[in-house]
Formats: structure tokens, C-alpha cells, sequence
């Protein structure tokens, strides 16, 4: 392969990955890496040297020749004398040529939409948009917050479980058990706090929540199976337990949360009652306690996500359900990395010894165990006391964007209903009742808004649907102002649209509906 003629083509062919968290150095390589894996760069072409390539690219001398070097170590290039770099020849390099079917041939693929038993595609779930990271105003789940993020101390976790002295200790293949390290941290440290005392063989880490909501959907529920459901409730659950073809029983809530002195007989019932999912309302201690005398009268068993219990605002925490079990009757579920990132996916299930040995047996036919690197890092991470430096800088963090928003929202949108929430990270919204929450949220992504319709809360969702969630946890401080103008700015475009144009003019009040639908 001949050298590229213009210095303009190596520019663009090395052009550095947008990654301020890596060295230029590393950069450099990435590039040089993946214009070789595409096939851009083959065996045998020369590259420039590196005096030339690091005036091309404006870098140091030093930091061409320092990535030379380490990619003639890994195998990618070779030095020859007077020929400079060249890319080296490796085995399996080159990616086999696509097999295209004779046009004339008598195959044909298989009906996978005859041959699927089981799909998803038609359930409603939480889900954002392509390229969503983009958008300006992220009012929805799953952002990472880089005012949050602790860098400096996750870094030192992740070193010092990855030197010597520690690596031995998650290194081996844990077979279908969880690092000690961290269950003991969950156990000692993380449980207590919520009144839950348990022992070692009582607590199965996962893959995050939902996760566990597959491996008890998988080992307690079939078609005949009672399982009582929050109406609205959390989506991924639901879908979860959905999938074994359970059918739910959807559960009345009210401004306390589950009406528990109507349950019909259930053999499960899944509540969220830190913070209930979605409308954040707290179940109270009477409440809980009738749930719990219920669930012994009906020999049912409470499933309880505790979500968002450790983001509190105003009050005292109230007690896990799991805290005041004296039967064995409550399965506990809950999750350590979900303020500090989404995608670190660790949570836990705390629940009798029995019912744990059959869920790790689950676990280990899908991912035998989650990362042990990732159990170690977390587990230095809690017992050095960062879990809990980190969770005082959310909650405060959460209080000033929580009393941002209603303020910008009083302003804003005078005619929508906000209960403000106890604790977590979100907002329970009721619009006006002639509004339709998933066609303001595509109004509203054209202004660079992205908010969570409630209907993907609901089993049955009305139409219109007037309720959505506002999360807090994935957008900046500074641009809750103008993102609530944006989403006032939809509203009154759906207002034009459905002839509604005085209902949503600021600092008039529109007739609402409730922050909860009326109990069936």
C-alpha cells in the first residue's frame, strides 16, 4: 500500500477519539488501533515518521514515538530499518468476506416472528431516544452526573483492587458465589442502617434491580400465580414478572401509597414504599405494619424494592418492611451503585437461605456471579467511607435541584399538580387533564426536553394520559430554568393543537386532575 498522498488524509485517519479521560498517548493509539481493525490501514502500509506524524497532528515527538513503541510491543506495527513503521501482519486480522445468497438459490432465512414464543416488543417500558445524551434538558433516568461522580475516590478503589495484594483475592473464577468483601459490607454496614440484619448466606448480590426482579420472577411465578401490582408501579418489574405470564393484579394507590385494607387474595405483592415508583409517595408505618399482619393472615409474601431509601429530604427514614418482618415473609431488594452511575448495575436480594440457594443457581446458568472486580471495587469503596460521603453530597445536591424545579415550575406551568416528595430523585407530575403526557413528551423533545410519560407506568393507562415523571438525577443544576421554559413552551404548543390556548398561558391555572387516578 502506497503512503497516503496528503498530509490532510492522516490528519483525518488519526483524528484523536473525543475521550478527555484518556492521555493523548492513549488516544493516539485508539486511533492508530481502529483504522487498522477497519481495514483503512492493511498489512505492509507504511506509516509517516514520527517527526512528520506529530507535526500532522500537533502532538509532542514523544508522544508519537511513545505509542509507536507500545503498539510494535502489542503487535500492530513493526520498525524496519529505513523503512520506518509499517503495519504488521497478524493472523485473523483481516475479516472474511460477507457469504451473499445466490439470487437463484432455494434458501431462505427462518420466520423468526413465527418461531419467537415470547416477546417484549409490544410492552411499554422506560426507554429514551437515540442519541439522547445530546439533548439539553434530560428530565429522565439514567444520566451520569458529572457534578456528582466522585473520580478521584472510585479511582483509588479500582487501584488499589487492582494491586498485588488484592487482585488474588477476586482474580479466580468465584464459580456461583459473591465476594465476601462486599457482602460483608452490605451486611455490616449498608443493611443495618435499614433496621435488615442478616446473614452471609441470606444475601445474593445481582446485576442490578433488574435482575432480581428476573430471578424471582423466574423461580416463584407461572400462569396461576397471584401477584398484586402498584397501579402505577415500576415498569421494569412489572415486565419482568410479565414475562413468565403472570398475571398482575393491579393495586389502588392513594396520597399514602398502597391501600393495603383492600388487598384481594394474593400469594406475592410488590411494593416500593421508600419512595413509591413513580409518584414518591412514603408508605407509612400503620400501613406497613397492616401490610406485613396481611401478609401473615393470607400466608402471602411482601417482594420489597427498597428504591431510593437512602435519598431523604425532609423526616425521618422509615423502616424497611424487611426491618419489621418476623415471619420470613418479606424478600428485600435493593441497589448500591445507582447514584453514583447506572451503568455499574450492582444490587442485592436479602431473603431466607432456601430461596437464596435456588436463586443463585438462576444466576449462575445466565452470568454465574457479576463482576468481582466490580464487588471489589465497591466493597473498598463502602468500607472506606466514601458510600457515605457520596450520599450526603446527593441528597444534598437533590434538595437544591428538587426546590429549583418547583420554584421554575410555579413560575412555568401554574396549573400542574407537584406532590413534593420526602426523598429520591424524582417528580410525580399531574398536567391539566386534557393533556396527553406521551404526545407533550414528543413536543417537548423537539425543544430538547425529555421527560417519562406515566403511561409507561401504568397496566391500563387512560387516555389522556395528563401524568408524567420529572428525574432529577441526570441534569445539570444550572439548566432546570430553561428546561422547565422549554417543556412550558410545548405545553402551549399541545394547547394550540388540542384548542386548549388559555388553559396553559402562565400564570393562569388549569383545571387538573389528581396526582393519582381515582381507585377502581
Amino acid at each position: 500500500m502506497p503512503r497516503l498522498s496528503s498530509p490532510v488524509q492522516w490528519s483525518q485517519l488519526f483524528r484523536l477519539p473525543d475521550q478527555p479521560g484518556l492521555g493523548l498517548q492513549a488516544r493516539l493509539r485508539q486511533a492508530m488501533v481502529q483504522a487498522m481493525d477497519s481495514g483503512r490501514l492493511v498489512a505492509g502500509a507504511p506509516l509517516p515518521s514520527s517527526r512528520e506524524l506529530a507535526r500532522l497532528l500537533g502532538l509532542s515527538r514523544n508522544t508519537v514515538m511513545a505509542a509507536f513503541e507500545q503498539l510494535v510491543d502489542q503487535g500492530f506495527l513493526e520498525s524496519r530499518p529505513r523503512s520506518g513503521m509499517i503495519v504488521a501482519h497478524r493472523s485473523g486480522a483481516q475479516r472474511p468476506a460477507p457469504v451473499v445468497p445466490s439470487a437463484g438459490g432455494r434458501s431462505r432465512p427462518p420466520d423468526w416472528a413465527q418461531r419467537l414464543r415470547r416477546s417484549l416488543a409490544e410492552q411499554r417500558t422506560l426507554s429514551k431516544p437515540e442519541g439522547w445524551q445530546a439533548q439539553p434538558y434530560p428530565f429522565v433516568f439514567g444520566g451520569f452526573d458529572e457534578e456528582l461522580f466522585p473520580a478521584e475516590a472510585f479511582r483509588e478503589c479500582c487501584m488499589r483492587a487492582l494491586s498485588r495484594g488484592r487482585t488474588a483475592r477476586w482474580a479466580h473464577d468465584l464459580e456461583s458465589a459473591d465476594l465476601p468483601d462486599l457482602v460483608e459490607q452490605i451486611r455490616l454496614h449498608l443493611l443495618p442502617r435499614r433496621g435488615v440484619f442478616a446473614l452471609d448466606s441470606e444475601i445474593l448480590v445481582t446485576v442490578g434491580a433488574p435482575q432480581a426482579f428476573q430471578l424471582l420472577a423466574e423461580a416463584l411465578c407461572h400462569a396461576d400465580t397471584r401477584l398484586g401490582f402498584e397501579e402505577p408501579g415500576h415498569p421494569h418489574a412489572r415486565n419482568a414478572f410479565q414475562w413468565h405470564r403472570t398475571p398482575l393484579v393491579p393495586l389502588p394507590l392513594d396520597s399514602h401509597g398502597l391501600k393495603v385494607d383492600s388487598l384481594p387474595p394474593l400469594d406475592y405483592v410488590f411494593v416500593t414504599p421508600s419512595h413509591q415508583s413513580p409518584t414518591t409517595v412514603t408508605l407509612p408505618i400503620e400501613r406497613r405494619l397492616a401490610l406485613l399482619q396481611c401478609a401473615e393472615e393470607q400466608d402471602m409474601v411482601v417482594i420489597e424494592d427498597d428504591y431510593e431509601a437512602e435519598n431523604l429530604h425532609t423526616g425521618t427514614p422509615m423502616p424497611a418492611l424487611k426491618s419489621l418482618d418476623k415471619s420470613g415473609r418479606v424478600i428485600y431488594i435493593g441497589s448500591l451503585a445507582k447514584s453514583l452511575s447506572p451503568v455499574l448495575r450492582l444490587g442485592y436480594i436479602v431473603a431466607p437461605q432456601r430461596l437464596v440457594a435456588e436463586l443463585r443457581r438462576l444466576r449462575h446458568t445466565a452470568v454465574r456471579h457479576p463482576s468481582s472486580f466490580l464487588q471489589q471495587a465497591w466493597a473498598l469503596f463502602i468500607a472506606l467511607g466514601h458510600h457515605d460521603r457520596h450520599a450526603r453530597q446527593v441528597n444534598q445536591l437533590l434538595r437544591q435541584r428538587l426546590q429549583l424545579t418547583l420554584r421554575a415550575m410555579a413560575e412555568q406551568l401554574p396549573g400542574f399538580e407537584v406532590l413534593p416528595p420526602q426523598g429520591g430523585a424524582s417528580l410525580w407530575v399531574a398536567a391539566p387533564a386534557w393533556v396527553d403526557a406521551a404526545e407533550l413528551a414528543e413536543l417537548a423533545q423537539a425543544q430538547g426536553v425529555l421527560i417519562e410519560p406515566g403511561n409507561v407506568f401504568f397496566a391500563r393507562p387512560p387516555y389522556p394520559c395528563p401524568w408524567f415523571r420529572l428525574r432529577l438525577s441526570s441534569i445539570p443544576t444550572a439548566r432546570i430554568p430553561a428546561g422547565i421554559a422549554a417543556l412550558a413552551s410545548a405545553v402551549r404548543q399541545l394547547a394550540i393543537a388540542r384548542g386548549q390556548t388559555g388553559a396553559a398561558t402562565p400564570g393562569t391555572a388549569a383545571p387538573t386532575r389528581r396526582l393519582l387516578r381515582d381507585s377502581p
